[in-house]
């Protein structure tokens, strides 16, 4: 009878242990900074598709970045998703990522959209979806000439004009880094006190909050991310719809240097526990499937070669293409530390 007792237990065991690793097998940890509903579509299809769970924990680009030092080698993370080029590098140089060697990844995205390969082989980090920063502006109180660059932002011309959100955010601080390459660390501090000297209230909101003061009257000129505004074009409510029909937008510097594009991307965590899930779900978000998510979900530019994008509004907005700038991440990112003390300095908040 003890024997029959050791044997069964054993059994039951064996039985525990099998159910323990499939649900392992099964699994993936996802710490992600993308706050889009369309984006639950996405993972659901991952996994129907590979019958791996997913389980996400939100914050923002900072708070993720934070939380993976704090947790070390104990987090259970497997996959990051960040919305900002900056933080991304910022988690490779922080060393929060492990290098990927995929020939999927390596295909699908172009090198200006990932980092470069890290010296142990692989590559940190991928970029899948792009947003560029344009300027939206009142089609009857503004000409479409006085805000075409960047730096006309800070002309006189366009004194008590300007509604922007928080210097600090992530969008605008990428925005400036790339400024400090084009213009120098003394031209760029001088523009940031034009921005402040134009604006027609201080800083707040959200980039939606920059269009809709816009159309209200409130401001001449914003400054957003470019999906923010194909949301409102289209919208199902007409109130939304009214609103983008109220501005111009511009894609800036289109005669010079082009217009400043972020990079929305994903890496696998340092300590991750399931690495192979995680690669898996990388080049998920790579595939065509996943792209048109990206696009048409949440009206972002699909990074991947070769992926056509159908989104409506972004036709709209560019009559079909238009020119970005092209800078090395890793100076955008080396900037922010110093555009952070140039907006404490010129007093933009």
């Amino acid at each position: 009878m003890l024997k029959m007792k050791k044997t069964a237990f054993a059994v039951v065991a064996t039985l525990l242990a099998a159910t323990s690793a499939w649900s392992q097998d099964a699994m993936l940890n996802l710490y992600s900074a993308r706050h889009y509903s369309t984006d639950e579509a996405l993972y659901a299809n991952f996994t129907k598709a590979t019958g791996i769970k997913i389980n996400r924990v939100d914050a923002d680009d900072a708070g993720i970045l934070a939380r993976l030092k704090a947790e070390g080698a104990a987090s259970p993370a497997d996959v990051i998703l960040l919305v900002d080029a900056a933080r991304l590098w910022k988690g490779e140089v922080e060393g929060l990522f492990q290098p990927v060697k995929s020939k999927i990844l390596e295909d699908a995205i172009p090198a200006p959209l990932r980092a470069k390969p890290a010296s142990e082989g692989g590559t940190p980090w991928f970029g899948f979806s792009t947003r560029a920063r344009v300027i939206v502006y009142d089609k009857i109180k503004v000409q479409r000439a006085d805000v075409d660059t960047y730096e006309k932002l800070a002309d006189p011309v366009n004194k008590g004009k300007l509604c922007i959100r928080s210097g600090s955010h992530p969008y605008n601080l990428s925005l400036f880094g790339s400024m400090v390459e084009h213009l120098g660390p003394a031209r760029t501090e001088a523009w940031l006190k034009g921005l402040v000297d134009n604006m027609a209230r201080p800083p707040k909101g959200g980039d939606t909050d920059q269009i809709k003061g816009v159309a209200s009257g409130e401001c001449g000129i914003g400054v957003t991310n470019s999906y923010y505004l194909a949301r409102l074009m289209r919208s199902s409510n007409p109130q939304d719809r009214a609103i983008a029909e109220k501005v111009g937008v511009v894609f800036p510097n289109q005669a010079s240097w082009g217009t400043h594009v972020n990079i929305a991307g994903g890496a696998v965590a340092r300590h991750a526990k399931n690495p192979a899930n995680a690669v898996k779900f990388l080049e998920y978000l790579a595939s065509a499937d996943a792209q048109n998510y990206f696009a048409n979900g949440n009206n972002e530019w699909p990074a991947a070669k070769g992926v056509k994008l159908s989104n409506p509004a972004l036709q709209a907005m560019t009559g079909g293409s238009f020119k970005s700038e092209t800078l090395p991440i890793s100076a955008v990112g080396m900037n922010q530390v110093k555009v952070q003390q140039m907006l404490d300095r010129v007093g933009f908040k």
